[in-house]
């Protein structure tokens, strides 16, 4: 799951490789909400610790 913002950013680099501009900067930007968000779950989940 934490890989996928990556992907995102691989093919921004890859459409700015290719000189789609509009298309390398969307995905740069849901990359960069997808780690976000990835983020924010990560900080506030409860931790499950049983011992």
């Amino acid at each position: 799951m934490m890989s996928l913002p990556f992907v995102l950013f691989a093919c921004a680099i890859g459409a700015a490789w290719l000189r789609h501009r509009s298309v390398s900067v969307g995905f740069w930007l849901i990359g960069v909400v997808t780690m976000l968000i990835l983020f924010h779950i990560h900080l506030t989940e409860d931790l499950m610790i049983q011992l």
